[in-house]
């Protein structure tokens, strides 16, 4: 199989790009992402039909935030479009006569590493993404592992303190609640509040008060050595090695990937996570570590990984 084009639907913006085998994008598209379910669907086949016109293109793979059934045609829940049980593939299709798969987008983009980021040369790698929530995925034996329905790897719904912050999802104490960059922003807010004196250089960056206090704010402040946001970095860090831990006890890959917009702050993040990791391993002292890597591809991996999969058919 040749070009293949992947999909990324966010929150604001709806991509899709043309990418060969090796990965590579050629070409991409973007169109605003529409407030209605419907709309959705549209913007996704005027993408594909913009962006393949000068291309010959085989397949077609979407990326959606949600849960995908296990034969990668209908979209079971969506949190933040109004999809249930959605034939999204049944409908793509007949709209642009091409085959569609369409699978959940930490997947698409823990495929996208493991193929052609930070995970090549791995044959087990679990990857986490710290964006707005936390999403993974699963690559055991050189496969993606969805599980029986699907929906395998909602790391961030894994309860971590029992009867803990409400989440989203509707239940308490899910590790996203815990690290995330929602969390990051809380934890920062909080300290700030607490002690503003510790504080000068982050709230300098916003408006002066701690509600002010948003994400880009904190790695900056951070960077420049504020206590207060080098704080809130490390307390997310404690709860991202330690959940990382837990899923070593279950998966033993030989590498972790972290992804996500937290993640593109680099070693900010990363050492203390990997510090956290070492130090909540359960038998750490006597087994091998699992590297704690970067991902590479940054919000390319979505995109490439929806196309790639969609080459595997």
């Amino acid at each position: 199989m040749g070009l293949t084009i992947g999909v990324d639907i966010g929150g604001t913006k709806i991509a899709a790009g043309v990418v060969d085998e090796e990965g590579t994008i050629l070409e991409t598209y973007k169109v605003p992402t529409p407030p209605t379910a419907n709309g959705v669907t549209e913007a996704i086949c005027a993408a594909v039909s913009e962006v393949s016109s000068n291309h010959t293109i085989d397949a077609v793979g979407i990326g959606a935030a949600g849960y995908v059934d296990d034969k990668r045609a209908t979209v079971l829940f969506a949190p933040n479009i109004n999809w249930r049980h959605e034939p999204l593939k049944d409908k793509v299709e007949q709209r642009i006569g091409l085959p569609v798969v369409v699978e959940n987008d930490a997947n698409c983009a823990a495929w996208g590493e493991y193929r052609f980021g930070a995970g090549q040369g791995h044959e087990d790698v679990i990857c986490i993404t710290l964006g707005t929530g936390l999403g993974g995925g699963i690559i055991i034996g050189n496969k993606l592992r969805r599980g029986r329905f699907g929906v395998a790897a909602e790391f961030g719904h894994i309860r971590v303190v029992p009867d803990g912050l409400l989440c989203g999802c509707g239940s308490q104490g899910c590790w996203e609640q815990y690290a995330s960059g929602r969390a990051l922003v809380r934890y920062a807010k909080q300290r700030a509040n607490a002690t503003p004196e510790h504080a000068a250089i982050l709230l300098a960056l916003g408006d002066g008060t701690p509600d002010g206090i948003e994400g880009k704010h904190i790695s900056e402040a951070a960077r420049q050595g504020d206590p207060v946001a080098v704080d809130a970095f490390r307390e997310l860090a404690r709860w991202a090695g330690a959940g990382l831990a837990d899923l070593a006890s279950l998966f033993d890959p030989s590498a972790f990937i972290v992804g996500g917009g937290v993640s593109d702050e680099g070693d900010l993040v990363l050492d203390p996570i990997r510090k956290s990791f070492k130090r909540w391993l359960v038998g750490g002292a006597w087994r091998p570590h699992a590297q704690v890597l970067a991902a590479q591809l940054g919000g390319k991996a979505g995109l490439v990984g929806a196309a790639d999969l969609a080459r595997q058919g």
